[in-house]
């Protein structure tokens, strides 16, 4: 038995504790393909000890939600679980220890246990066989073919997962799962590490393993020369895409010259991505968007990959393109320019991480501590690694990161493919690109073309302004300075990051003063002058002048507000502000490349969208529950058309140019001595107009048209499919009191959790029908009015069989019924209490989580220009709820809230597959029910405006969750 034992200080008290089990799925025979999955969801399901999900149970009783503190990850390679428990009470940790050592031995493989997580198995293949999952698995395969790697994807195959025999798990479980083959890795920050080691022994030092264990084999994957080739057609794909992999071995990282080998590879690989960025954005580009990474496929194999994402058609174009620039590295290599660029990178990188050394996450060790047992990679530390780095990137030249180029050639073990909706492009298309590129002389390849790049962001620097007024806020920690030129700011310093500062600037008003004649052009206006350069120069222009720099930023224009937001380092605040003074000074002109580029992008997405069944369903939810208002209605390809760029681009300009609506928040690692100058400058530096511009009183906004439906709905959403998949949204409107707004608020969060946890009881561990359920609460169509009740809506979402949906909805509706009837149990009210309490104190050591509280106490009803007294008012309304939450107090919450009884008002919708009219007819009959369709705020966020989520070369380390 080996494990590992780390100290290190955390931002929150937990512990991750991670069990491995080289139960990985390579080992499966053809009849057991899916077991080692299947094994995973049965250790949360039963052990000798734990049973009817009892280990889930005991985790959220402290704080540790399902999912994102309790969970497995199943891949090619291995099998982790992992466990985030408090380590303030010893109890507790020793508990969730011995609950890994459960896993280790006992998994309790009953006829009973296995049919009960079936379903739950059924329902994450089932989810994984949209179009993202179609192409990850035919990718797979294409890279693994001759290889055994090629017959085990880690979800395995149905038929195995509908018909295999508690007896062939179990049998699995005892061959594979041996302590010689684990480790238990514990990181957090605990008060005596020597207890933690001596509860590890006691708790697997009893456990044994049966002698002999078999010998873990290895499965080499083939090399070849010649490369192979794919034209996949995915008719549901989110767009057109090519993928170019070169496959070889893991380069060992033993020595101090194999970490330099490993900067250089980062550095090529920085310096060609810089590359493929400004050709995105060139007239006419090739692609839309094109990127290259290294990455572990499996154990020892790694791939060099370039992915793009292009126009339909456009997979040939943007293949050659991708091929040609590669060759031009191998024939005239990087500029010094270029390498100096990724060097900084680089460097920054290595900065900020030795700047949080005492802050470090637990996963980032555990991380490390990882592939330590897995692969033998030695654990460095940030102290060394650091040194490391300042040492060798000087040293490293030009011409030795462009040598990098040599190992990205057709010949090396490569594998293209396309992925087109339809088929536009053949093997034999691709074949005669390669050979294009091959036959190319020198003299058709010039040397990369570079552009001037400015020195100074800000080449003449304002006058600053002055402090007008400052105020203290104790129960903040924050202070708050009103300008000049009228902007308001609030900074708070704290400790929790030292290399991080978060911003965000709000004004009011926004897109729902608009007409509806000048809404399409003006909704574009972000989009457009992204792309033109918000912040005075274009984005490629940008990346150069801001290399060796930790500064982001970006900016939004809502239905009633406007926001400008990013996050720095401490040394670069004087570059981030600098940006925002950029944004408030700069005038975005359109110009012809840039909007044909943005209208191409626009066409695609709303192509995609056409093909995608999850977008069909969201835009029918929205019109259910919304109406049909243009606000909420989706763009057509049509539309487009009617887009005026200079409007578009006048309209954002007018959003951010008058400093005096806005209101600042500034926090993280700030020292005042410096911030403030800098403050002054580039914030009170801001010009302020003559007249007034977008200037609203948040009272007077303009609402967003929608109305819930004041009736039940139920509607059924057809849509082709190449395999059937299934999803349901029921919604419900809420409506909060404008008196007791500030406390219903909260008690809509704990609403939110009870339901999401009945949910998961009712449909997953009792009934074992779905993988999981989502509970979402919207009230973001309310204007930011002080006066006036809050409408919105609770979702549940779930994905199921399609054949038992209208039972799933049935029993999600008499969970809700009885839980307003006679209210949750004392064990449920204690469970989300302490699950908000965890989740709480983690927050309090987190930048974010201050960043947003400050903004809620400016943006709350309550705020009449004292935030120090809003903020007070909200956190006196939390305590207040948590006292007095019980299951009396909810129950009534969910009467009050909620419609009661909850079957008078509601809607639900389903997505299905396309039937044929009889089979539709015979289920209506069967069920004796009408139905409609819906929208899934969550699933409208995946399959609406996301372009091709491409994870398919880090399909190795897919996550397979329990």
């Amino acid at each position: 038995m080996a494990f590992f034992t780390t100290f290190v200080a955390t931002l929150s008290r937990e512990c991750a504790l991670l069990s491995l089990s080289l139960s990985k799925p390579v080992l499966e025979e053809e009849h057991e393909r899916g077991v080692a999955h299947i094994v995973e969801h049965l250790a949360f399901s039963a052990t000798e000890k734990y049973t009817n999900h009892d280990i889930i149970k005991f985790l959220e009783s402290i704080g540790a939600e399902f999912g994102a503190c309790q969970n497995a990850v199943t891949s090619a390679d291995e099998t982790v679980y992992e466990l985030f428990v408090p380590v303030d009470k010893p109890e507790l940790l020793s508990r969730a220890i011995s609950v890994l050592a459960e896993f280790s031995t006992e998994v309790r493989v009953s006829k009973d246990d296995l049919e009960k997580e079936r379903g739950a198995v059924l329902e994450e293949y089932r989810g994984n066989r949209n179009a993202s999952g179609r192409m990850q698995d035919a990718h797979w395969v294409l890279m693994m073919e001759g290889s055994k790697y090629a017959e085990c994807l880690p979800i395995g195959l149905e038929k195995v997962i509908r018909t295999v025999s508690s007896d062939t798990v179990k049998r699995f479980y005892q061959k594979w799962y041996r302590l010689q083959n684990m480790a238990v890795i514990a990181v957090g920050d605990f008060p005596d590490t020597k207890g933690v080691v001596e509860l590890i022994n006691t708790h697997f030092g009893q456990k044994k393993s049966a002698t002999d264990p078999p010998v873990i084999p290895k499965f080499p994957v083939p090399s070849h020369q010649e490369p192979r080739f794919s034209c996949f057609i995915e008719s549901e794909a989110g767009g057109s895409a090519v993928i170019v992999s070169y496959k070889m071995p893991v380069n060992e990282l033993k020595t101090i010259k194999d970490y330099k080998e490993m900067l250089t590879e980062s550095m090529f690989l920085h310096a060609l991505n810089q590359r493929f960025f400004k050709l995105s954005r060139r007239k006419d580009p090739p692609y839309f968007s094109c990127s290259a990474s290294a990455d572990d496929l499996v154990r020892p194999l790694k791939a060099y990959i370039m992915s793009s994402s292009c126009k339909e058609r456009g997979t040939l174009k943007a293949l050659e393109s991708m091929l040609i620039e590669v060759a031009r590295v191998r024939l005239h290599g990087f500029s010094e320019r270029e390498v100096s660029v990724a060097r900084a990178l680089l460097m920054s990188e290595v900065e900020s991480a030795y700047l949080e050394r005492d802050q470090m996450q637990s996963t980032n060790l555990r991380d490390e501590c990882l592939q330590h047992f897995l692969c033998k990679e030695p654990i460095i530390g940030i102290e060394y690694e650091a040194r490391l780095q300042k040492t060798l990137l000087p040293h490293i030249s030009a011409l030795e990161v462009s040598r990098y180029s040599e190992k990205l050639q057709t010949s090396c073990s490569c594998v293209i493919k396309t992925i087109e909706p339809q088929t536009f492009s053949t093997i034999d298309d691709l074949k005669n690109i390669v050979l294009k590129i091959k036959n190319l002389a020198e003299k058709n390849i010039s040397p990369w073309d570079e552009e001037n790049i400015p020195e100074e962001i800000v080449s003449i620097k304002p006058s600053p302004g002055n402090i007008v007024q400052q105020f203290e806020y104790e129960n903040l920690g924050a202070t708050e300075l009103v300008l000049s030129n009228g902007m308001r700011v609030c900074y708070k310093c704290t400790d929790f990051l030292d290399d991080q500062v978060l911003f965000t600037g709000f004004s009011y008003g926004g897109l729902s003063e608009l007409p509806e004649s000048e809404y399409l052009s003006c909704s574009m206006g972000s989009t457009i002058a992204g792309e033109i350069g918000v912040f005075g120069y274009r984005p490629s222009m940008l990346m150069d002048m801001l290399a060796g720099k930790r500064v982001e930023g970006g900016t939004k224009v809502g239905a009633y507000m406007r926001t400008f937001s990013g996050d720095c380092s401490p040394s670069d605040l004087e570059t981030a502000l600098q940006l925002v003074y950029q944004l408030f000074t700069t005038n975005v002109a359109p110009g012809e490349e840039e909007v044909e580029i943005v209208m191409q992008m626009a066409e695609e997405v709303i192509r995609a969208q056409e093909r995608d069944p999850y977008t069909a369903f969201a835009n029918r939810v929205k019109e259910i529950n919304y109406g049909n208002s243009y606000f909420f209605r989706p763009i057509r390809i049509s539309d487009l058309q009617k887009v005026d760029p200079l409007k578009a681009c006048d309209y954002f300009n007018s959003c951010f140019k008058d400093p005096s609506t806005f209101t600042v928040v500034i926090v993280g690692n700030i020292d005042p001595s410096n911030g403030i100058p800098l403050i002054l400058q580039y914030l009170g530096g801001i010009p302020k107009p003559p007249e007034p511009i977008l200037h609203f009183n948040r009272d007077n906004l303009k609402g967003l048209p929608f109305t819930f439906p004041s009736s039940i709905i139920r509607e059924v959403v057809h849509s082709p499919m190449v395999e059937a998949q299934c999803s349901v949204q029921l919604c419900f409107p809420v409506e909060l009191k404008n008196g007791t707004l500030v406390e219903e608020i909260n008690y809509v969060g704990f609403l939110s959790k009870l339901l999401e946890t009945k949910m998961m009881q009712v449909l997953r561990f009792k009934h074992g029908q779905i993988y999981s359920a989502s509970v979402s609460v919207f009230v973001g169509g309310n204007k930011h009015s002080r006066t006036g009740d809050v409408r919105g809506d609770i979702s549940i979402n779930f994905s199921c069989d399609p054949e038992i949906s209208f039972k799933l909805v049935d029993l999600a509706l008499d969970e809700i019924s009885r839980l307003q009837k006679e209210g949750p149990s004392d064990e449920d009210v204690s469970t989300i209490l302490e699950l908000e309490q965890r989740a709480h104190e983690t927050g309090l050591q987190e930048n974010y989580h201050w960043l947003d509280r400050i903004l809620c106490s400016y943006q709350s009803r309550v705020y009449s220009g004292d935030v120090g007294t809003s903020f007070k008012i909200q956190d006196e309304a939390r305590s207040k709820v948590r006292n007095s939450l019980q299951p009396l107090t909810l129950q009534l919450a969910l009467q009050r809230i909620m419609p009661y009884p909850c079957n008078k008002q509601f809607t639900v919708v389903i997505l299905m597959p396309q039937v044929s009219r009889f089979k539709f007819l015979r289920s209506l009959f069967r069920h004796n029910q009408t139905y409609h369709l819906g929208d899934a705020k969550a699933l409208a966020a995946v399959a609406g405006l996301t372009f091709l989520a491409f994870s398919l070369w880090r399909y190795s380390r897919r996550t397979l969750k329990s």
